[in-house]
């Protein structure tokens, strides 16, 4: 596993989040209460994409068929043996990195 620089501080909104590609993956990365969290941008449903939905404290509802998943866990916030992967994400100075 290596951390990759996927975004300046100020490029993620809080409430938001920015898709950006990480090994070739798409990665969600969400600010929520200050912090920073990264998801599989990939619905286990049918492939919507995550980044795009809407996000109501940490639980992000897929914008394709309503689907909803916690973004600092990754598990669904509904049926808690479905999840999507969960990366590590760290700040240093305003830089943001992901960890894939």
């Amino acid at each position: 596993m290596a951390w990759q620089e996927v975004a300046r501080v100020d490029e993620i909104r809080e409430g938001a989040a920015k898709v950006v590609s990480v090994n070739g993956e798409d990665v969600a990365v969400f600010l929520v209460d200050g912090q920073y969290h990264a998801i599989a941008n990939t619905c286990p449903h049918k492939g919507g994409p995550l980044g795009d939905g809407v996000l109501d404290g940490c639980v992000v509802t897929c914008p394709w068929h309503g689907w909803k998943f916690d973004v600092t866990t990754g598990v669904s916030a509904v049926v808690k043996s479905v999840s999507v992967p969960k990366y590590n994400v760290k700040v240093e100075g305003d830089k943001v990195w992901v960890e894939a």
